[in-house]
């Protein structure tokens, strides 16, 4: 199956909304071992999707359409693919007893136009909506599939899984699957962590890996195709085992893993609490960490100590410390992390203080960052980072060091 996936919508051309269909549509059909060659977006104007099919037929033999199928004058997707394949489009009762029972249990009056949602090509097969009013609809034309799926996600996300999926494996007669580990990685960038896995990468054939760097963390799909989910997961196995063995001591998770929510499950596995006190970081690393449902459970508080006067005063760092080796220091950072542990009575404390930018700050350059972890009934330990960003994005990367660098210590 060689797919295309065409979503159609002037909204998505405009940034109005973005094409999330496309990401989950690729990801479920890959998984049954749809290989997904092209995503086309489309405006709504008929000659323009005409020229979008054209070129799609070309190079895909499945073609699944979002989008476009609802009452309005604009949806037009079926109505110009019915035109192009020369297919007629019939009114399916179903479809249309579905709608007017929905406009009844509302209460509203339904108009002319919403008619036109029960339309369908004749003679295919028309794909349930349960979750909204147009149904979908495939059918096969010259030796190619043409699947209509409506474009709101809540609608168009069951109708792939339930309906979609069951249709293509059937008419492909294909059992063979696709699936994927993926590795995260963190304190080491895309390009090193290319060059360190270079003959894995040179001698891939099935699995295949794909290095990808994002925002948050570098990351490693290894992907294999087999017979069955067991069988590509017993050829992924070797392979990871490969490229742990090579890199395996920046790897903090894997798949949906993210640094807050991987350092939530380790908190959660040992009974830990957890405080801070945040310098230059103000109080994002709590935040960070406050994104995890439950995460009440593990972090107890913490403080806000940005200025000298906050962190001596209130969470009662020594005057010496501060005077001797400065905010930006290792002391300063270890002694804001057995402070906080302290005083709120936590498991672990962690201290963040540096120079996030754009100028020097306690006689350091722009971009020194200390992070301290106080353990429970270990020596605490504190990281240098020497960051090169712009400020804010300094501040970002100290909190997502500081998550990695307590992983690593709670995996050790």
């Amino acid at each position: 199956m060689k797919v295309e996936i065409i979503a159609v919508g002037s909204e998505l051309l405009l940034g109005q909304i973005t094409n999330t269909n496309a990401a989950f549509m690729s990801k479920r059909l890959a998984e049954i071992g749809a290989d997904i060659h092209y995503h086309t977006v489309v405006g709504d104007n008929p000659e323009r999707l005409k020229e979008a099919i054209e070129i799609a037929e070309k190079r895909s033999n499945v073609l699944i359409f979002s989008g476009g199928l609802g009452p309005t004058k604009d949806d037009m997707t079926k109505e110009t693919i019915a035109n192009h394949i020369g297919v007629e489009l019939a009114s399916n009762e179903e479809a249309l007893s579905y709608i007017e029972a929905f406009f009844k249990r509302s209460k509203r009056k339904m108009t002319d136009n919403n008619k036109k949602q029960a339309l369908v090509f004749k003679d295919s097969t028309v794909l349930n909506n349960r979750t909204g009013m147009a149904p979908g609809m495939a059918i096969k034309k010259d030796g190619r599939h043409y699947i209509l799926l409506p474009g709101p996600p809540h609608e168009m996300e069951p109708m792939l899984v339930d309906e979609v999926i069951p249709y293509l494996l059937k008419e492909s007669g294909k059992q063979e699957v696709i699936t994927s580990q993926v590795l995260k990685f963190y304190g080491i960038g895309e390009a090193e962590l290319e060059h360190r896995i270079q003959p894995i990468l040179d001698n891939q054939t099935n699995p295949t890996i794909a290095p990808l760097a994002t925002a948050d963390a570098v990351t490693l799909r290894i992907t294999a195709k087999a017979e069955s989910i067991e069988a590509a997961k017993g050829l992924i196995a070797p392979v990871e085992e490969e490229v742990r063995s090579i890199v395996g001591e920046y790897v903090f998770g894997t798949n949906d893993d993210t640094l807050s929510s991987r350092a939530f499950e380790l908190l959660q596995k040992y009974g830990y609490t957890i405080s801070a006190a945040e310098s230059l970081t103000a109080g994002l690393f709590m935040a960070e960490l406050g994104n995890e449902p439950g995460i009440s459970a593990a972090l107890s508080g913490g403080m806000i100590v940005y200025n000298e006067e906050v962190k001596v005063k209130q969470l009662g760092v020594s005057e010496h410390i501060l005077s001797e080796y400065g905010i930006v220091s290792s002391e300063c950072a270890e002694a804001l992390a057995l402070k906080v542990q302290a005083k709120f009575e936590t498991d672990i404390g962690i201290g963040i203080t540096g120079a996030a930018g754009p100028t020097p700050h306690d006689g350091e350059p722009a971009g020194t960052v200390w992070i301290g972890i106080a353990l429970p009934n270990e020596a605490p330990v504190t990281h240098k980072l020497l960051l090169s960003g712009a400020r804010n994005a300094n501040r970002q990367r100290a909190v997502k060091f500081a998550l990695y660098y307590l992983i690593k210590e709670l995996t050790e």
